[in-house]
């Protein structure tokens, strides 16, 4: 049975006070959660508090990015390896605004995971696709598609140390959700495309699902059968909403 996982994306918000106040208050909910994987991303700035206030629970963090360098002239870049010294477990890695702000195409998005698991943090690949996407049909030829660049290029067993967040572009920050329906739909393919290459491995990996995640809608998306857990954004820098997203998980 695989295990739910809620992470929290925290974007580009957050300051040392709030950054310590949000940690502190998700500990409790954390430590409850029984079966469940709680997680946040941080800007990259704070993961050195995050390291110091999760000590001894049960938060796991990871990066918002990572680049394909470990080191070197690559002003600004966050080496994987850096970020596995502040004891990351994972790093996000094609996310809808790196991929439209940051022009980061499939084939960067899969040089990007291929680094981030040699230096051994865990990759939580971001697919999904724009509104005009969805209204053509096109949804699960864009999600195949980028799946399929990193498994050209690390291999389907890569798959396996990997998370996968189906983020629909169009749910993302916009207050609209993807029905449990939907959702579990595309979360089904998803699965049974990966089983075109592996069925071991498409049984086990975590899929979770982003986009305006709430406390209201969390039990009901996280109780159908594909659908592991969450990528949640904003209200992850909400204590009370990520709370109730948590205990929307537990099984």
């Amino acid at each position: 049975m695989r295990q739910p996982l809620v992470m929290g994306n925290w974007k580009l918000n957050g300051t040392k006070a709030s950054v310590e106040a949000l940690v502190k208050a998700l500990i409790e909910p954390a430590a409850k959660a029984d079966g469940v994987e709680v997680a946040v991303c941080p800007p990259v700035i704070f993961l050195g508090l995050v390291e110091k206030l999760a000590e001894g629970s049960r938060i796991q963090y990871g990066a918002q990015n990572a680049d394909v360098h470990t080191q070197g002239a690559f002003t600004g870049e966050n080496s994987p390896v850096m970020l596995k010294e502040f004891g990351c477990k994972y790093a996000l890695v094609g996310h809808s605004e790196r991929r439209t702000l940051h022009a980061e195409t499939d084939d960067v998005v899969a040089a990007k995971f291929e680094a981030i698991q040699k230096a051994e943090l865990i990759p939580v690949l971001c697919i999904g696709e724009t509104l005009s996407q969805f209204e053509a049909n096109e949804t699960n030829a864009v999600v195949d598609a980028q799946l399929k660049a990193v498994i050209d290029r690390c291999g389907i067993a890569a798959i396996a140390n990997a998370v996968i967040a189906y983020e629909p572009v169009w749910a993302i920050g916009t207050g609209k959700t993807a029905t449990p329906e939907i959702a579990q739909a595309v979360h089904a393919h998803i699965r049974a495309y990966l089983a075109g290459f592996d069925a071991d491995v498409a049984a086990k990996v975590q899929i979770l699902y982003g986009g305006s995640v709430t406390g209201a809608t969390a039990a009901d998306l996280f109780g159908q059968p594909d659908i592991d857990g969450g990528l949640v954004g904003g209200a992850s820098l909400k204590p009370d909403d990520f709370a109730q997203i948590i205990a929307g998980a537990k099984r």
